[in-house]
């Protein structure tokens, strides 16, 4: 398909796009899934408590079985006991779930695809500014209508890191490091040309 997007001009450019990618049928399902498996796979899951095997000492028996007429005990490690172990000890753990590369590509064409239909996909001829200074960046998102949102360029280039960085709510990211969780979030998605290709391309 070709699509007429303004560009920070405030004049129409078009782009050709495929409809394999960016006209897919929305599948809410399957976006929810990858949105889950990428957050699982942010946890650390470093959580961890000793039982009672794992804490140090209580080899020995406290005092004896019977006649001292105190209650029972075997252990002074016992999660009964001050210094003893957790009785449902917290371990380490993985949290990722696994999830194919052709429902990753799907989930990711079917969220590109809903952010065009809903009018939040803006795609610009480039987006780094020709100085590191926000002030450029903003006149650029300004005539592109957008003050909230996610930058997405085929590189990030030391003017654009150092211009986006100080402007809140305005993310930015390469193609390689898409997060699918920013791109549902976000209010506006701008990307370039250029990405936009490479995007194609990897999702094909």
């Amino acid at each position: 398909m070709t699509l007429q997007i303004p560009s920070a001009s405030n004049s129409e450019s078009a782009l050709a796009v495929s409809d394999a990618v960016f006209g897919v049928q929305y599948n809410e399902a399957l976006v929810h899934q990858l949105v889950v498996a990428y957050m699982a796979g942010g946890r650390s899951g470093t959580k961890g408590q000793k039982t009672r095997s794992d804490v140090s000492g209580g080899g020995a028996k406290p005092w004896r079985q019977k006649g001292s007429g105190r209650a029972r005990a075997g252990t002074s490690r016992s999660p009964l006991w001050r210094t003893g172990g957790v009785t449902f000890a917290a371990r380490n753990r993985d949290f990722s779930q696994k999830l194919n590369k052709k429902m990753y590509r799907a989930a990711m064409r079917s969220i590109f695809s809903e952010l065009l239909r809903q009018g939040r996909l803006v795609v610009a001829t480039d987006l780094s500014p020709s100085e590191p200074k926000t002030k450029v960046l903003l006149d650029k998102l300004k005539g592109l209508g957008v003050d909230k949102g996610l930058l997405i360029a085929d590189s990030i280039d030391n003017n654009l890191y150092l211009a986006a960085r100080n402007i809140p709510h305005i993310g930015i990211c390469d193609v390689n490091s898409l997060s699918p969780v920013a791109l549902v979030h976000s209010e506006k998605v701008v990307i370039t040309a250029e990405a936009a290709k490479k995007i194609e391309a990897g999702l094909s």
